[in-house]
């Protein structure tokens, strides 16, 4: 099963990246775009039996490892190739 980890700044905290590439848009000229926030995005390949226990063997990368839950929170999603 695929996990798909995406680990973005919590809301309170400044995002200077996302500023940049704020300030880069509307240099292009896409003056539509209010604000960026930046984050990363993981995919993890997982030998699970269940989509929960992909969901879970995810979860504890993401809280031990991918995200500093001081500052960042996360999102899971579990793709099934099983299941379409």
């Amino acid at each position: 099963m695929r996990a798909r980890v995406f680990v973005t700044l919590k809301p309170s905290i400044l995002d200077p990246q996302g500023k940049t590439i704020l300030g880069a848009l509307r240099s292009l000229g896409y003056g539509a775009v209010q604000d960026v926030r930046q984050g990363k995005f993981f995919e993890i390949d997982v030998a699970a039996g269940s989509a929960g226990e992909a969901r879970s063997l995810a979860e504890e990368m993401a809280d031990r490892l991918l995200a500093n839950p001081v500052i960042e929170s996360y999102r899971v999603e579990i793709e099934d190739p099983g299941r379409t």
